[in-house]
């Protein structure tokens, strides 16, 4: 009976030093704006077109990306990615870093043209005028940093040529294409010829 007298004196010295947060655990509440999970690689000063700040993470064990870009019979272009160590997170994901999870920003010529959440995309033809041009897959954490490996961006770039075929010009020149490897090291080149519509053939 005397362990019952105890714990219940327990409880009321709990109760009037501010409830259930008073006693027990001695755990404090966080302050506003912290983050409770360990932070995931450093954050460098670099910054990307946009101002968001480069991730730095090791390179073992570092999210890849390869990009390769094939004209499309119809209009445009077909854009696949090669993912290794990453996954796309869900639209409305928590803003917050986590290691090897994130969405790709597609940039053309530098511009960014869409947020990409799945590995394949349509580039629109009437998005590429005549001529070379280079198209970018970068990998971004949820808080919109840059995942980044010794000081440069996760990315891949392919480059791609578009021709008008010419009146005479009953065929168009064959495309070629290769995959290109992680943070631009290799670039894809891809040629592709639309006619006067933007079709490629």
């Amino acid at each position: 009976m005397s362990w019952t007298r105890g714990l219940l004196a327990a409880l009321a010295v709990c109760a009037l030093l501010g409830g259930p947060t008073g006693c027990g655990s001695g755990d404090a509440p966080e302050p506003k704006g912290t983050v409770s999970a360990s932070p995931v690689g450093e954050l460098l000063d670099e910054t990307d077109e946009a101002g968001r700040r480069y991730r730095e993470i090791e390179k073992k064990g570092a999210p890849e990306v390869a990009i390769e870009v094939q004209p499309e019979s119809g209009n445009g272009w077909d854009v696949r990615l090669t993912l290794q160590h990453f996954r796309f997170s869900a639209a409305g994901a928590r803003s917050e870093a986590v290691a090897g999870r994130g969405f790709a920003v597609l940039y053309l010529d530098g511009r960014g043209i869409a947020t990409l959440r799945t590995a394949e995309y349509h580039l629109p033809g009437d998005l590429v005028p005549r001529g070379t041009h280079q198209v970018t897959a970068r990998l971004y954490a949820d808080d919109h940093t840059v995942w980044s490996v010794e000081e440069e961006p996760v990315e891949s770039t392919a480059d791609i040529t578009a021709s008008q075929a010419g009146p005479e010009s009953d065929a168009a020149e064959p495309p070629e294409s290769s995959t290109s490897t992680s943070r631009g090291a290799a670039r894809t080149e891809t040629r592709g010829s639309p006619d006067p519509g933007g079709k490629a053939s």
